[in-house]
Protein backbone atom coordinates (compact mmCIF):
# COMPACT_ATOMS: atom_id res chain seq x y z
CA UNK A 1 0.00 0.00 0.00
CA UNK A 2 2.24 2.44 1.01
CA UNK A 3 4.25 1.54 -2.53
CA UNK A 4 1.31 2.47 -4.12
CA UNK A 5 1.16 6.11 -2.45
CA UNK A 6 4.91 6.68 -3.05
CA UNK A 7 4.46 5.37 -6.83
CA UNK A 8 1.48 7.59 -7.10
CA UNK A 9 3.09 10.95 -5.87
CA UNK A 10 6.41 10.34 -7.62
CA UNK A 11 3.98 10.11 -11.20
CA UNK A 12 2.29 13.32 -10.29
CA UNK A 13 5.44 15.27 -9.66
CA UNK A 14 6.79 13.66 -12.79
CA UNK A 15 3.73 14.83 -14.67
CA UNK A 16 3.77 18.64 -13.43
CA UNK A 17 7.83 18.24 -14.97
CA UNK A 18 6.76 17.49 -18.65
CA UNK A 19 4.70 20.56 -18.94
CA UNK A 20 4.74 21.68 -22.82
CA UNK A 21 4.44 25.62 -21.66
CA UNK A 22 7.75 27.18 -22.82
CA UNK A 23 9.48 28.88 -18.96
CA UNK A 24 10.25 32.67 -19.51
CA UNK A 25 11.76 34.80 -17.14
CA UNK A 26 9.98 38.18 -16.63
CA UNK A 27 11.57 41.31 -15.48
CA UNK A 28 9.56 43.54 -13.33
CA UNK A 29 7.77 46.67 -15.10
CA UNK A 30 8.74 45.32 -18.08
CA UNK A 31 6.15 44.97 -21.45
CA UNK A 32 6.81 41.60 -23.98
CA UNK A 33 6.10 41.60 -27.59
CA UNK A 34 5.49 37.33 -28.24
CA UNK A 35 7.00 36.96 -31.66
CA UNK A 36 5.52 33.50 -33.32
CA UNK A 37 2.51 33.07 -30.40
CA UNK A 38 1.76 29.90 -31.83
CA UNK A 39 5.24 28.15 -32.74
CA UNK A 40 6.95 25.99 -29.94
CA UNK A 41 9.41 28.30 -29.57
CA UNK A 42 7.38 31.67 -28.83
CA UNK A 43 10.40 34.38 -28.20
CA UNK A 44 9.55 37.45 -26.14
CA UNK A 45 10.99 41.11 -27.31
CA UNK A 46 11.38 43.84 -25.21
CA UNK A 47 8.42 47.05 -25.84
CA UNK A 48 8.99 48.93 -23.06
CA UNK A 49 10.30 49.62 -19.35
CA UNK A 50 8.47 51.26 -16.51
CA UNK A 51 5.21 49.97 -17.09
CA UNK A 52 3.27 50.40 -13.85
CA UNK A 53 0.38 47.56 -14.35
CA UNK A 54 -0.78 45.46 -16.97
CA UNK A 55 -3.22 48.00 -18.68
CA UNK A 56 -0.62 50.41 -19.70
CA UNK A 57 1.24 47.17 -21.62
CA UNK A 58 -1.71 46.65 -23.02
CA UNK A 59 -1.79 50.57 -24.39
CA UNK A 60 2.09 50.08 -25.42
CA UNK A 61 0.91 46.64 -27.34
CA UNK A 62 -2.55 48.47 -28.84
CA UNK A 63 -0.33 51.16 -29.79
CA UNK A 64 1.82 48.73 -31.67
CA UNK A 65 -0.74 46.89 -33.67
CA UNK A 66 -2.22 49.97 -34.47
CA UNK A 67 0.81 51.47 -36.14
CA UNK A 68 1.64 48.21 -37.63
CA UNK A 69 -1.50 48.86 -39.57
CA UNK A 70 -1.03 51.99 -40.69
CA UNK A 71 1.87 50.83 -42.31
CA UNK A 72 0.14 48.48 -44.47
CA UNK A 73 -0.09 45.50 -42.26
CA UNK A 74 -2.89 42.90 -42.01
CA UNK A 75 -2.06 41.13 -38.72
CA UNK A 76 -5.26 42.09 -36.25
CA UNK A 77 -4.31 40.26 -33.45
CA UNK A 78 -1.00 40.78 -31.05
CA UNK A 79 0.02 38.66 -28.17
CA UNK A 80 2.40 40.66 -25.15
CA UNK A 81 3.29 39.62 -21.75
CA UNK A 82 3.63 41.39 -18.45
CA UNK A 83 5.14 39.93 -15.18
CA UNK A 84 4.31 36.43 -15.97
CA UNK A 85 1.09 37.10 -17.56
CA UNK A 86 0.43 36.65 -21.16
CA UNK A 87 -1.84 39.23 -22.75
CA UNK A 88 -4.06 38.76 -26.05
CA UNK A 89 -5.48 41.61 -28.36
CA UNK A 90 -7.92 41.23 -30.96
CA UNK A 91 -11.04 43.66 -32.54
CA UNK A 92 -12.98 42.52 -29.67
CA UNK A 93 -10.60 44.09 -27.00
CA UNK A 94 -8.06 42.62 -24.44
CA UNK A 95 -7.43 39.01 -22.64
CA UNK A 96 -5.48 37.77 -20.20
CA UNK A 97 -4.05 34.36 -19.84
CA UNK A 98 -1.12 32.73 -17.23
CA UNK A 99 -0.03 30.62 -20.19
CA UNK A 100 -0.11 30.74 -24.15
CA UNK A 101 -3.03 28.20 -24.55
CA UNK A 102 -4.94 28.30 -21.15
CA UNK A 103 -8.05 29.77 -20.68
CA UNK A 104 -7.74 33.24 -21.21
CA UNK A 105 -10.19 35.83 -19.06
CA UNK A 106 -11.59 39.17 -20.55
CA UNK A 107 -9.96 42.20 -19.18
CA UNK A 108 -10.93 45.27 -21.60
CA UNK A 109 -13.57 45.43 -24.18
CA UNK A 110 -14.00 47.91 -27.27
CA UNK A 111 -16.13 51.05 -27.20
CA UNK A 112 -17.88 52.43 -30.40
CA UNK A 113 -15.52 53.78 -31.47
CA UNK A 114 -12.20 51.66 -31.27
CA UNK A 115 -11.33 52.26 -27.89
CA UNK A 116 -10.40 49.97 -25.29
CA UNK A 117 -11.78 50.21 -21.71
CA UNK A 118 -12.73 48.55 -18.64
CA UNK A 119 -15.74 46.75 -19.61
CA UNK A 120 -18.56 48.32 -16.53
CA UNK A 121 -17.76 51.65 -18.25
CA UNK A 122 -19.20 50.58 -21.52
CA UNK A 123 -22.50 51.98 -22.44
CA UNK A 124 -24.63 49.35 -24.39
CA UNK A 125 -27.63 49.26 -26.89
CA UNK A 126 -30.51 47.17 -27.01
CA UNK A 127 -28.56 44.53 -28.92
CA UNK A 128 -25.48 44.68 -26.40
CA UNK A 129 -23.42 46.27 -29.02
CA UNK A 130 -20.93 49.31 -27.42
CA UNK A 131 -22.17 52.67 -27.83
CA UNK A 132 -19.16 54.75 -25.46
CA UNK A 133 -18.03 55.12 -22.50
CA UNK A 134 -20.12 55.99 -19.86
CA UNK A 135 -20.28 59.59 -18.33
CA UNK A 136 -18.29 60.56 -14.74
CA UNK A 137 -21.62 60.28 -12.00
CA UNK A 138 -22.33 63.24 -11.46
CA UNK A 139 -21.59 64.81 -7.58
CA UNK A 140 -24.17 66.02 -5.79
Amino acid sequence: MRALAVTAIVGAALLGACSNQPKFKFEPGVCYYVAEPTSAAPKLQKLADGQAQLELCAARLEEMRLRFLRMGGSNTEVTGAYQGRFIFIDREGVKIAKTLTGSRFFSMARTGDGRLAIPGAIQRDETGRPVAVAAEPEAK
